[in-house]
């Protein structure tokens, strides 16, 4: 039996989340990719594979703002950038895409951010 990497289980469960999870106009996907040092948000229409709205810690108004935060932190303020963009944009519900990363930590509080901002999934 082959010992599986991070990455690939990681891959597996992402593609296995990606099966049930689609962003369509009305009902767009929020997806959230995570680094070592920072975490990335989209909202993404998959019908016509456009990007909607994005947020990450590199963002120039957010960079200034996390920085001396702990990275939980950081993702709520990312959370509640990305549902606040959303809303001036007239999104108001999402489908989240964790990105095959498990339902804690960063990811959770960026999803607590972002439901906090107003965006409800």
């Amino acid at each position: 039996m082959a010992i599986k990497s991070r990455a690939v289980s990681r891959f597996r469960r992402h593609a296995r989340v990606r099966k049930k999870v689609f962003g369509t106009p009305k009902l767009p996907r929020l997806a959230v990719f995570k680094s070592l040092s920072e975490i990335y948000a989209q909202v993404i229409d998959d019908v016509d594979g456009n990007t909607l709205i994005a947020a990450s810690t590199l963002d120039g108004d957010l960079s200034e703002k996390v920085k001396g935060m702990k990275k939980v932190e950081q993702a709520r303020e990312v959370g509640k950038a990305l549902a606040q963009r959303a809303s001036k944009k007239g999104i108001a519900a999402v489908v989240f895409d964790r990105g095959g990363n498990r339902y804690s930590g960063r990811i959770k509080a960026l999803a607590d951010g972002a439901r906090e901002g107003g965006l409800k999934f």
